[in-house]
């Protein structure tokens, strides 16, 4: 890497950072841009997880010290989506560099969709509840999901949280655990099977932290309209590259 790559890195997972906080989709720019400094597709998406376990460790423990300790209300979903977690990274690894690129490229623009316009989420009564069974399928899926892409893992968390019966408060402060859950049991395969570029990835762990410590008052002081439209177009220009559209 040159010293361009450092700062193009260092400044994305700083734009992530903030970006996850204010409309999630951190990782739609991310992913890209370490394909972009020369890191393989697959690579790419393990070493992005260095970068995700920085800012949800770092959210973790500040929503501990805000009084949001919700860890008996987690253990239920966190078995099935840690397991899932652990399929859907193993499945991943099955593809070839050029095959996750173009998945990934096809998936970013959806996901920017639904991380823009998210669909409204009520907590649900106690009739609509989801059961014990449904629930654990449910989080499985997501667990697989989130293994094998991680992108907009967070949206949907917590739309299966808040249907599952939990306020949106709570939920968000359970999705932050459950994504630092996803992340810590798929790590392990992304390490032992050489899919983590550590130079790259440390540095762009850095600027993710960075940026969520920053989302907050980026956020209070109205950044969103400024973050916005930059998302759209960088999530846009990074599709394209993958696609080889251009």
């Amino acid at each position: 890497m040159d010293s361009f790559d450092v700062v193009l890195l260092l400044t994305g997972g700083l734009a992530a950072g903030v970006a996850n906080t204010m409309a999630g989709g951190g990782s739609l720019l991310t992913v890209p841009l370490l394909v972009l400094v020369g890191v393989p597709g697959n690579v790419a998406n393990g070493s992005n997880r260095i970068g995700i376990f920085a800012s949800t460790a770092m959210a973790t423990a500040t929503f501990r010290r805000l009084g949001y300790s919700e860890l008996s209300r987690v253990l239920p979903v966190l078995a099935p989506v840690a397991l899932g977690s652990v399929i859907g990274a193993i499945l991943v690894g099955q593809l070839a560099d050029e095959t996750f690129e173009r998945v990934f490229g096809l998936l970013m623009v959806p996901l920017l969709v639904v991380s823009l316009r998210p669909p409204r989420v009520e907590a649900s009564s106690a009739d609509t509840r989801w059961s014990g069974p449904l629930m654990a399928v449910v989080f499985l899926g997501i667990g697989v999901y989130g293994g094998a892409f991680q992108a907009g893992i967070g949206l949907l968390l917590v739309l299966a949280l808040s249907r599952s019966g939990m306020d949106l408060v709570v939920a968000n402060s359970i999705k932050v655990l459950v994504v630092l859950a996803v992340t810590v049991a798929a790590l392990p395969v992304f390490i032992l099977s050489s899919r983590i570029d550590w130079a790259p990835a440390v540095i762009l762990g850095v600027g993710f932290a960075l940026g969520g410590a920053l989302g907050a008052r980026v956020t209070v002081a109205g950044g969103e309209k400024v973050i916005r439209p930059v998302l759209v177009v960088a999530v846009l220009g990074f599709a394209g590259r993958l696609l080889r559209i251009y």
